[in-house]
Protein backbone atom coordinates (compact mmCIF):
# COMPACT_ATOMS: atom_id res chain seq x y z
CA UNK A 1 0.00 0.00 0.00
CA UNK A 2 2.76 2.47 0.90
CA UNK A 3 4.58 1.75 -2.37
CA UNK A 4 1.41 2.66 -4.32
CA UNK A 5 1.25 5.97 -2.46
CA UNK A 6 4.90 6.65 -3.22
CA UNK A 7 4.40 5.89 -6.93
CA UNK A 8 1.32 8.12 -7.03
CA UNK A 9 3.20 10.92 -5.27
CA UNK A 10 6.12 10.56 -7.69
CA UNK A 11 3.80 10.72 -10.70
CA UNK A 12 2.04 13.75 -9.29
CA UNK A 13 5.36 15.48 -8.64
CA UNK A 14 6.59 14.65 -12.15
CA UNK A 15 3.38 16.06 -13.64
CA UNK A 16 3.65 19.30 -11.70
CA UNK A 17 7.33 19.62 -12.59
CA UNK A 18 6.57 19.30 -16.29
CA UNK A 19 3.72 21.80 -15.92
CA UNK A 20 6.15 24.24 -14.26
CA UNK A 21 8.64 23.73 -17.08
CA UNK A 22 6.04 24.73 -19.68
CA UNK A 23 4.92 27.77 -17.69
CA UNK A 24 6.21 31.10 -19.00
CA UNK A 25 9.54 32.13 -17.50
CA UNK A 26 10.91 35.66 -17.14
CA UNK A 27 13.55 36.46 -19.71
CA UNK A 28 16.81 38.19 -18.95
CA UNK A 29 19.36 39.62 -21.37
CA UNK A 30 22.69 40.64 -19.86
CA UNK A 31 25.32 42.52 -21.83
CA UNK A 32 28.69 43.73 -20.59
CA UNK A 33 29.59 47.02 -22.26
CA UNK A 34 33.34 47.35 -22.93
CA UNK A 35 34.48 45.00 -20.12
CA UNK A 36 38.16 45.66 -20.84
CA UNK A 37 37.61 49.15 -19.42
CA UNK A 38 35.94 47.99 -16.18
CA UNK A 39 37.55 49.41 -13.06
CA UNK A 40 38.24 46.07 -11.34
CA UNK A 41 36.60 42.91 -12.68
CA UNK A 42 39.15 40.23 -11.95
CA UNK A 43 39.99 37.94 -9.05
CA UNK A 44 43.70 38.31 -9.64
CA UNK A 45 46.17 40.99 -10.61
CA UNK A 46 46.21 39.45 -14.12
CA UNK A 47 42.89 40.92 -15.26
CA UNK A 48 42.70 39.30 -18.69
CA UNK A 49 42.92 35.80 -17.29
CA UNK A 50 39.97 35.92 -14.90
CA UNK A 51 37.69 38.71 -16.10
CA UNK A 52 35.46 36.25 -17.95
CA UNK A 53 35.02 34.15 -14.78
CA UNK A 54 33.90 37.21 -12.82
CA UNK A 55 31.50 38.39 -15.51
CA UNK A 56 30.05 34.90 -15.95
CA UNK A 57 29.48 34.71 -12.18
CA UNK A 58 27.70 38.07 -12.16
CA UNK A 59 25.55 37.06 -15.14
CA UNK A 60 24.62 33.71 -13.58
CA UNK A 61 23.63 35.43 -10.36
CA UNK A 62 21.47 37.95 -12.19
CA UNK A 63 19.79 35.04 -14.01
CA UNK A 64 19.04 33.33 -10.71
CA UNK A 65 17.57 36.55 -9.32
CA UNK A 66 15.38 37.06 -12.39
CA UNK A 67 14.14 33.46 -12.34
CA UNK A 68 13.31 33.62 -8.63
CA UNK A 69 11.92 37.13 -8.29
CA UNK A 70 10.46 38.36 -11.58
CA UNK A 71 6.93 37.62 -12.74
CA UNK A 72 6.88 34.99 -15.50
CA UNK A 73 5.66 37.37 -18.21
CA UNK A 74 8.37 39.98 -17.65
CA UNK A 75 11.56 40.57 -19.59
CA UNK A 76 14.57 42.38 -18.22
CA UNK A 77 17.52 43.79 -20.13
CA UNK A 78 20.64 44.70 -18.15
CA UNK A 79 23.73 46.39 -19.53
CA UNK A 80 26.65 46.25 -17.12
CA UNK A 81 28.68 49.43 -17.62
CA UNK A 82 31.34 49.01 -14.92
CA UNK A 83 32.40 46.56 -12.23
CA UNK A 84 34.56 47.35 -9.21
CA UNK A 85 34.88 44.32 -6.93
CA UNK A 86 35.24 44.62 -3.16
CA UNK A 87 38.85 44.97 -2.06
CA UNK A 88 42.06 45.88 -3.86
CA UNK A 89 45.31 44.30 -4.90
CA UNK A 90 48.44 45.57 -3.23
CA UNK A 91 51.19 44.33 -5.56
CA UNK A 92 53.83 46.46 -3.84
CA UNK A 93 53.68 44.16 -0.80
CA UNK A 94 56.06 41.24 -0.97
CA UNK A 95 54.44 37.88 -1.84
CA UNK A 96 50.90 39.30 -2.03
CA UNK A 97 50.57 40.28 -5.69
CA UNK A 98 47.70 37.80 -6.13
CA UNK A 99 45.98 38.57 -2.80
CA UNK A 100 42.89 40.77 -2.74
CA UNK A 101 42.90 42.84 0.45
CA UNK A 102 39.36 43.68 1.58
CA UNK A 103 38.88 46.77 3.73
CA UNK A 104 35.84 48.90 4.50
CA UNK A 105 36.97 51.66 2.15
CA UNK A 106 37.08 49.34 -0.90
CA UNK A 107 33.38 48.58 -1.24
CA UNK A 108 31.86 46.77 -4.23
CA UNK A 109 30.29 48.82 -7.01
CA UNK A 110 28.51 47.87 -10.23
CA UNK A 111 27.13 50.43 -12.66
CA UNK A 112 24.33 49.21 -14.88
CA UNK A 113 21.49 50.23 -17.14
CA UNK A 114 18.22 48.28 -17.09
CA UNK A 115 14.85 48.03 -18.82
CA UNK A 116 11.99 45.98 -17.42
CA UNK A 117 9.23 45.14 -19.89
CA UNK A 118 5.84 43.51 -19.97
CA UNK A 119 5.51 42.59 -23.65
CA UNK A 120 6.14 45.93 -25.39
CA UNK A 121 5.32 48.10 -22.37
CA UNK A 122 8.30 49.52 -20.47
CA UNK A 123 7.55 49.19 -16.76
CA UNK A 124 10.83 50.57 -15.44
CA UNK A 125 14.15 51.71 -16.84
CA UNK A 126 17.15 53.62 -15.70
CA UNK A 127 20.81 53.61 -14.83
CA UNK A 128 22.01 52.75 -11.34
CA UNK A 129 25.31 52.71 -9.59
CA UNK A 130 24.82 49.80 -7.20
CA UNK A 131 27.06 50.29 -4.17
CA UNK A 132 27.28 48.68 -0.73
CA UNK A 133 29.38 50.93 1.47
CA UNK A 134 28.62 48.83 4.56
CA UNK A 135 29.38 45.46 2.96
CA UNK A 136 31.61 44.34 5.83
CA UNK A 137 29.12 45.34 8.53
CA UNK A 138 26.01 43.61 7.20
CA UNK A 139 25.01 39.97 7.36
CA UNK A 140 26.15 38.08 4.29
CA UNK A 141 24.55 34.68 3.77
CA UNK A 142 26.90 33.60 0.98
CA UNK A 143 29.70 31.16 1.69
CA UNK A 144 32.88 32.88 2.82
CA UNK A 145 34.75 31.05 0.05
CA UNK A 146 32.48 32.53 -2.64
CA UNK A 147 34.70 35.08 -4.33
CA UNK A 148 31.69 37.16 -5.38
CA UNK A 149 29.92 37.03 -2.03
CA UNK A 150 29.88 40.79 -1.46
CA UNK A 151 28.76 41.57 -5.02
CA UNK A 152 26.01 38.93 -4.89
CA UNK A 153 24.62 40.28 -1.61
CA UNK A 154 24.72 43.80 -3.06
CA UNK A 155 22.90 42.69 -6.23
CA UNK A 156 20.31 40.83 -4.12
CA UNK A 157 19.49 44.05 -2.28
CA UNK A 158 19.40 46.11 -5.47
CA UNK A 159 17.20 43.60 -7.29
CA UNK A 160 14.73 43.47 -4.41
CA UNK A 161 14.53 47.27 -4.08
CA UNK A 162 14.33 47.93 -7.81
CA UNK A 163 12.00 45.14 -9.00
CA UNK A 164 9.94 44.08 -5.96
CA UNK A 165 6.91 46.15 -7.03
CA UNK A 166 6.86 44.46 -10.43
Amino acid sequence: MNSKLLVAAALLAAGSASADASAPQPTLAVRFVDPQQFTDASFSYDQERERSIVLRGIEQHLRQLAAARLAPDRSLEIEVLDVDLAGRFEPWRARTAEVRVVREIDWPRITLRYTLRDDDDVLASGEDQVVDMSFLRTTNLYDRHDRLRYEKAMLDDWFERRFAPW
